[in-house]
């Protein structure tokens, strides 16, 4: 059997809810292992790190909020760059930060992803590859996860999921999701591996 760590983030900024969170909360299985980080960089980092060693999972899926999507995303591509316009949750602010000082400038997913999507959409979900995590906390931990499993069995790598239905009073005007669509979409995921 595949051994699964699975990870979402708590809300951040002014959000109630991160979706990402909500779904690990959702999924369980003899073979999963679920954890929701902090949105912070050294701490998030840190804590990714931690279960990955402890657990020694086969597969490592972490989940992060992006508002605007209108579909699940699985993500292609890592940068080594922290650069983003709003602060994590301890009030840091990054700009123009390379995440591992010499590390490669990106790093691939090893996820199925392309299965991914295919097993998304026929679940009834709309999905697509994306080719950017962004700078903020979901790329950070992306790269770190890969820089850490790089060379090893271990296959990783991000997906993004839209806001949920609840959120939609406190990001007016931006697209959501149920959360039941996108619990059904990594359950679909998981079904791929």
């Amino acid at each position: 059997m595949t051994k699964v760590l699975l990870t979402g983030f708590e809300p951040f900024g002014k959000a109630t809810l991160n979706p990402s969170g909500e779904i690990v909360k959702q999924i369980s299985g003899d073979n999963i292992v679920t954890a929701i980080l902090p949105v912070a960089y050294a701490q998030s980092a840190e804590a990714l790190l931690a279960l990955i060693e402890h657990h020694k999972p086969d597969v490592v899926i972490s989940l992060g909020q992006a508002e605007g999507r209108t579909q699940i995303t699985p993500e292609r591509i890592a940068i080594n760059l922290d650069d983003a316009r709003l602060a994590d949750n301890e009030g840091v602010m990054r700009n123009d930060v390379p995440i591992v000082v010499g590390g490669p400038v990106a790093y691939e997913s090893t996820l199925p992803i392309k299965e991914f999507v295919a097993a998304i959409n026929g679940a009834g979900v709309p999905a697509a590859v994306s080719l950017s995590a962004g700078a903020f906390l979901c790329n950070h931990i992306f790269y770190v996860a890969q820089d850490r499993l790089k060379g090893t069995k271990v296959r990783s790598g991000f997906v993004h999921v839209p806001l949920m239905d609840e959120q939609a009073g406190e990001f007016p005007g931006l697209p959501t999701m149920p959360l039941d669509q996108m619990v059904k979409a990594v359950r679909a995921m998981l079904e791929v591996l």
